[in-house]
């Protein structure tokens, strides 16, 4: 018989007495590869539903965007040559309640205009369910004509009116004929400040909105024929209208930022459940040396008798790789269940419908991240039981020998560990982001290997303390065999997590709720015609608390190429792409604005009048690989314009000031048809009056509260950072399996302990009392450690990604402290209770 088919035998005999000793290895892997393979299915399932629901959510096979203008005639007939096209204009607004003939409460909207042929795909649900002709219908009433718009629930609880109301919008007053239950391609629409209002074309044009230079978005869906190429429709308009800063999206990308959001989350996921791996991995290393430790004297009869340390290697491997097996297939089964229980508990609330199924990838990557995980962590205290003399693996428990695996076994080990950690990064759809995140788990594994050992060290060389209870618990935690390096990495390590996402969150928070509304404005407003602005900077002066005050002109552009090289061509750093990614914000200066920070070159002269120079945002300059005198190309309302960059400004995002990547300098821009943008900020005390007084001179201006735009934005960063953390929960229960494992570890030793303190006079109370200062102090220096690791990570991520300072919440913190004291604290003694309850008679006894 060879020697495999001889380790297998032994093993399949080994096994026959059960999970003894490995019920933690076994719950931490099904933990971990539940986690893994329910979120991956879960996010297939999302993923999948965006693909199937594609034509639905973007409204056609394809969608043409352009802003500021609409198609012309040609590239119309060229849409309409390639199939069904339906037409939508889109826009934010004011809408004004109308009670008594006069205005009254006014909300932002998000209003959008369709054509008869509107939506090519999907339905649109309309409470009660009435034809679109009549619910949009322009009907003359004593002497003026009012028209029909639905509307979402939102708007009529903030307008305070009922079906069947009259709101103003612009110039032209709206009957509300019905509700808006569902709009197929809204998901497609992104980022949104108001209550949605829909209306016909003809509506619109009532109200006087639609002006040249307006911020106003027109979309073109097309339903192509079934054997069409979108691939050959993109390359022909391309070739056909290479200028016309066209804006496209196909079937196959209907929501990109939903889709992006969801593979980001499930990489988050993914890596923590990858991280509970790792904690799960100390207590399988944990776990198998101290199977070995009860297999020592079987392991040393089998090396008398002449066993090869080989075949006693494969015999226990197999042993712990067929319960990995099986923990990892239960761990698969769950998480092929998760999906339809997300399903079951949240289907409702989904934002798309989800194709939940069961799905073969998901389950193939959770099961290899399982298994090479398991055996990471597994084969270094095989490799060192192999090396053990027969007579030192007697003696290894009290004088424990300096033994290493060989260095097959420690490369097969780094292998397994390598494999894992790869997939995950070529998996990850951010790298840099993937890397880091591992990057920072293995830092914090290692800080925290190497301050367990500090801690053993200094509690070593403490003097001993006269209380005898002190003495025995600090003796506990520093004997031979203990399990504080096991608890503080893999408690630590979860708590380590637990921490920096507080800490960031309670940062980004403050970021938004505290810092940016002392700095930002009161007001945003949009779209203000060139022939009102002078007339709006008297409006704003009137009022006394006045201040920041800001009126800047605006017009959308593209930036199409880079020193002549076409964008998607460029070699452009990730963190800069989102620049070229569609239609950013461009005004124009004669001189610098006020507080601009310019870090390298100067401002052009006031009476510039020559070709058209370009102030640059410095850090985007450099994900760009540019630099002063190279040039940038704009798609301005279809005309291409080329500037040479004259400054870099370091351009700060995070006060919500008005902030523009690019000024060009006038000559060319400024003959543009724009609008203007102002901001101001004023005391509590005006905000109203101002509010009222803008709204109701000037109707064809969207007016933005920051306050509520701040409220939004926090509240979805409150519902993101709650996910996280409950998130980061799974990290700690696989800390605390690690925890519990590492207490059961030491369960004989335990009993033999609580014998001989009750044989000399110990009572129950005065050995509990020694355990709950073991288990206690070791659980708050755990905590300590995590607070310390976790408040580091947090610093460099605010430091070097966010820019922002730290927020220390103390409250938090102390939290996750007293709780890592405090779950340390209770295994402690839950397992402990054995040794306590047990009678000394019957162990002295027992042989």
């Amino acid at each position: 018989m060879n020697r495999i088919a001889l380790a297998v035998r032994m093993a399949r005999r080994e096994l026959r007495g059960g999970l003894t000793g490995f019920r933690i290895f076994f719950a931490c892997l099904v933990l971990g590869v539940a986690a893994i393979a329910g979120v991956g299915s879960v996010a297939q399932a999302m993923l999948t539903g965006l693909s199937d629901q594609g034509r639905v959510l973007l409204g056609g096979d394809v969608s043409v965007h352009l802003v500021h203008r609409e198609a012309t005639p040609e590239e119309h007939a060229f849409l309409a040559a390639r199939g069904r096209i339906s037409e939508a204009i889109s826009m934010r607004a004011m809408a004004y309640a109308l009670k008594g003939g006069a205005e009254a409460d006014r909300q932002l909207i998000e209003l959008k205009a369709v054509d008869g042929a509107y939506p090519l795909y999907g339905s649109v649900t309309l409470a009660p369910q009435i034809p679109r002709s009549d619910a949009f219908a322009c009907t003359p009433i004593g002497g003026k004509t009012i028209c029909g718009a639905v509307v979402e629930q939102t708007l009529l609880d903030r307008l305070h009116l009922t079906r069947g109301g009259l709101m103003r919008i612009g110039s032209q007053d709206f009957r509300i004929t019905a509700m808006l239950a569902n709009e197929p391609d809204r998901i497609s629409g992104g980022f949104t400040l108001g209550p949605h209002v829909l209306m016909s074309d003809a509506g619109l044009a009532h109200t006087g909105l639609v002006t040249l230079g307006s911020l106003i978005e027109y979309g073109y869906r097309v339903a192509m024929p079934p054997n069409a190429s979108i691939a050959d429709f993109k390359d022909q308009a391309q070739k056909a209208f290479p200028d016309s800063g066209w804006e496209i999206h196909d079937r196959g990308d209907a929501a990109p930022g939903i889709k992006k959001f969801v593979e980001q989350v499930t990489m988050f996921l993914t890596l923590v459940g990858l991280t509970a791996l790792a904690v799960g991995g100390v207590g399988a290393g944990q776990a198998v040396g101290a199977f070995l430790d009860r297999k020592r004297a079987e392991i040393a009869t089998l090396k008398s008798l002449g066993a090869e340390g080989g075949l006693i290697f494969l015999v226990y491997f197999f042993q712990v790789m067929a319960i990995a097996v099986v923990a990892v297939i239960v761990g698969l089964i769950c998480g092929a269940a998760l999906p339809f229980g997300v399903e079951a508990a949240f289907g409702n609330d989904l934002p798309i419908k989800a194709a939940f199924a069961i799905y073969a990838g998901p389950l193939v990557l959770g099961g290899i991240f399982g298994l090479f995980s398991a055996a990471a962590f597994a084969i270094p205290p095989l490799a060192r039981a192999r090396e053990i003399a027969p007579a030192s693996l007697f003696r290894d428990i009290v004088a424990p020998v300096n033994a290493r695996g060989r260095l097959p076994y420690l490369l097969a080990s780094a292998s397994a560990a390598g494999i894992v950690v790869a997939l995950a990064l070529v998996l990850a759809p951010s790298l840099s982001f993937a890397a880091y995140f591992l990057a920072g788990v293995a830092g914090a594994l290692i800080v925290l290997r190497v301050a367990a050992g500090i801690l053993r060290r200094v509690l070593m060389a403490l003097p001993r303390p006269k209380q005898p209870n002190l003495r025995l618990a600090l003796a506990n935690l520093t004997r031979p065999g203990a399990s504080t390096s096991s608890v503080v990495v893999a408690l630590g390590l979860g708590l380590t997590l637990l921490a920096t996402v507080t800490l960031l969150d309670r940062t980004i928070s403050a970021q938004v709720k505290d810092s940016l509304p002392g700095t930002a404005p009161t007001f945003f407003f949009i779209d203000i015609q060139p022939d009102e602005i002078d007339s709006f900077n008297r409006d704003i002066a009137r009022f006394p608390t006045v201040s920041g005050y800001k009126a800047s002109p605006m017009i959308r552009g593209r930036i199409t190429a880079l020193n002549g090289i076409a964008t998607k061509d460029a070699k452009v750093a990730s963190s800069a792409r989102w620049a070229l990614n569609g239609d950013r914000g461009i005004t124009y200066a004669s001189v610098a604005p006020k507080g601009a920070d310019i870090t390298d070159g100067k401002w052009w002269a006031p009476d510039y009048t020559g070709p058209t120079l370009i102030s640059f945002d410095a850090e985007l300059a450099q994900g760009m690989g540019l630099k002063l005198g190279d040039t940038i190309t704009l798609n301005v309302l279809g005309r291409e314009i080329t500037g040479r960059i004259a400054n870099l400004r370091d351009v700060n995002f995070s006060n919500g000031r008005q902030n523009f990547i690019l000024i060009l300098s006038p000559g060319i821009i400024d003959k543009a048809p724009h609008s203007f943008l102002a901001s101001v900020r004023v005391e509590p005390r005006d905000e109203e009056p101002l509010y009222r007084a803008i709204t109701d001179k000037y109707p064809n201006v969207s007016t933005v509260r920051v306050k509520d735009a701040i409220a939004q934005v926090n509240g979805l960063l409150q519902e993101l950072s709650d996910g996280v953390r409950a998130a980061s929960l799974i990290t700690i229960l696989a800390g605390l399996f690690v925890l519990a494992g590492a207490i059961a570890a030491g369960q004989r030793a335990r009993l033999y302990d609580s014998t001989v303190l009750k044989v000399l006079g110990a009572t129950r109370a005065q050995i509990a009392a020694v355990y709950a200062i073991e288990y206690g102090v070791i659980g708050l220096l755990t905590g300590l450690l995590a607070l310390g690791a976790g408040t580091l990570a947090a610093w460099l991520v605010t430091q070097q990604i966010f820019e922002v300072p730290l927020e220390f919440d103390t409250g938090a913190v102390l939290l996750i402290v007293v709780g890592g004291g405090a779950a340390t604290l209770t295994f402690g003694l839950i397992a402990a209770w054995a040794a306590l309850a047990a009678k000394p008679a019957g162990l002295l006894r027992s042989p």
